[in-house]
């Protein structure tokens, strides 16, 4: 609760978190503002809150944080000093994942079978990642990939 009491108050009042979400860490994002990471979600200097589940790949350089969400939407944030930022980030990120699971397809690559639940424990679904190359709309690959899946989950009970 200390971080949260850091914050200014107008970034304070303007998160808008769920009932029960806690404020883990943040950091000045520039002149723009900060971002903050709470126990669900991720929110940049614009206000965007990005839950954990939905971020598919978080990555840091000395500009700050480059977000690639499941949906394909890409975020960039500029974190001079990001303090405790990325190992929050990664461990709510990773917190989140279920399955995470890579299976060769015949003659074609693969495909990565994700399970991802909130962090309330609340299961969001699967999601297919091809690999490079390979189109996810190709029906007879995307049959394929469904059969992976159906024998992941059986195994796994998932």
């Amino acid at each position: 609760m200390k971080a949260f009491r850091r914050l200014p108050a107008d970034v304070r009042k303007s998160l808008v978190m769920v009932p029960g979400e806690r404020v883990l860490t943040f950091s000045p994002a520039g002149d723009d503002g900060y971002v903050v990471a709470t126990d669900q979600a991720l929110f940049l200097a614009d206000g965007t809150r990005v839950p954990y589940e939905t971020i598919d790949k978080a990555s840091w350089d000395e500009e700050g944080l480059r977000l690639l969400t499941t949906d394909g939407q890409s975020h960039r944030a500029l974190v001079p000093e990001p303090r405790l930022l990325p190992e929050t980030v990664r461990e709510r990120v990773n917190a989140t994942i279920v399955v995470n699971k890579h299976v060769d397809l015949p003659g074609r690559g693969g495909v990565r079978l994700v399970a991802r639940r909130r962090p309330s424990g609340e299961m969001v679904g699967w999601t297919l990642v091809f690999d490079d190359g390979l189109d996810p709309d190709d029906p007879g690959l995307r049959a394929l990939a469904e059969q992976a899946l159906e024998g992941l989950r059986r195994s796994m009970g998932v």
